[in-house]
């Protein structure tokens, strides 16, 4: 048994290791008091920019808000649809709906859990104004086929990128870029547990396009691009100067941090491969996986009686999601098209899937005890 707790998620571990340099980056925010739009909020956007090679990094205040300004800057009016995965966090569909346009599901890969093309494909309508792909649990959604299908009918890609930030999507031609960077739009969350995560909330909007970018700051900014003229409706949604600097700090060991959450998985892959109870997650050809979560699926057996049998000894698992988005009494009132209101994946992934604990400080022994649990637990 491991001498300490086993989390989900180790924060105070990784933090132990970088501590001088992010108290010393928080010192020097508290020394100029500027905790509002300073120096290290324009200097973490740059460099991020640089890091995921595209020309603009706004940062707002958490990733559901990036998603309401990407949305907002498209100018798009209620009751266009926008397409969504039914497998994925609330907030991707929360957002379309607060803004008065009409959230169209679509059903997801069994493999990957990532919006099924042939799904999106049955989809689409002349309402059709915008897709908002996910990158669940570390990997790419299949960008190329997603941003064919956008170009053929002439529709907004936004890529709601909180949990694969630091991963690489390869084209067929052999380009790659990094998750996020692709369609109109990029999203990302900097919620803590993130694989770039801050202190507190925060978030940013990604884009290569100047004009959509001037867009973006000015919803962000209170509609403002100059001073007390505000030219639209916009809202307050800032990322503040600690959080920045605490996301400098880790931005330099992104990298590293995604190689140890890929080695985690491939031990735990190793060890959980060969069960006839289990699924391992599949690793996609067009993308690199950075495992914000390491999720199985329970092909035969009682998932709660599993979970229950982990926890008592000692290892936390989580479900993500138990719930589809079309069961969800909030968006009852949406009402699919025949072509689309199916949605046998998401439904199954809801019933098996289940996640283990996936950090940058997992070491193999730990990794090793909890694959020897969930074994011994789908027995």
């Amino acid at each position: 048994m491991p001498s300490s707790n086993i989390v989900m998620c180790d924060l105070k571990g990784q933090y132990d290791k970088i501590s001088a340099e992010v108290n010393t980056a928080i010192q020097e925010v508290l020394n100029t008091t500027s905790f509002i739009k300073g120096a290290e909020v324009t200097l973490f956007q740059d460099e991020l920019a640089q890091y995921l090679g595209v020309k603009h990094v706004i940062g707002c205040a958490n990733g559901t808000d990036a998603l309401q300004i990407a949305l907002m800057a498209l100018g798009l009016k209620p009751g266009d649809e926008v397409i969504t995965p039914d497998f994925t966090f609330i907030a991707t569909v929360e957002v379309v709906a607060l803004l008065g346009l009409t959230p169209v599901l679509v059903d997801v890969d069994p493999l990957t859990y990532n919006m099924d093309i042939a799904s999106l494909q049955k989809a689409i309508t002349t309402r059709t104004k915008a897709i908002i792909p996910v990158h669940l649990f570390g990997q790419c959604a299949n960008m190329e086929q997603i941003m064919n299908v956008a170009a053929q009918h002439n529709v907004y890609v936004i890529e709601d990128n909180a949990q694969a930030i630091g991963a690489d999507y390869t084209f067929s031609d052999g380009r790659s870029q990094k998750a996020g960077t692709i369609g109109h739009i990029g999203c990302t969350s900097f919620f803590p547990s993130k694989n770039l995560g801050c202190y507190g909330d925060g978030g940013a909007l990604f884009t290569n396009d100047d004009a959509l970018a001037e867009e973006i700051r000015s919803i962000a900014n209170h509609g403002m691009k100059v001073r007390y003229h505000h030219d639209r409706i916009g809202v307050n949604s800032r990322l503040d100067t600690v959080q920045a600097a605490v996301l400098r700090i880790k931005l330099k060991h992104l990298d590293e941090y995604c190689t140890a959450r890929r080695n985690a998985a491939d031990l735990y892959d190793s060890l959980l491969g060969k069960s006839a109870n289990l699924k391992v997650p599949v690793r996609s050809a067009f993308s690199s996986h950075v495992f914000h979560q390491y999720t199985l699926r329970l092909i035969n057996g009682d998932r709660d009686l599993v979970i229950k049998k982990l926890a008592e000894l000692g290892i936390p698992a989580m479900v993500y999601y138990p719930i589809p988005l079309h069961k969800q009494k909030a968006f009852e009132v949406y009402q699919q098209s025949a072509a689309t209101k199916a949605f046998p994946n998401s439904a199954l992934l809801s019933q098996q899937v289940f996640s283990l604990p996936m950090h940058t400080e997992l070491t193999p022994e730990l990794v090793t005890f909890i694959a020897e649990g969930v074994l011994k637990s789908v027995e």
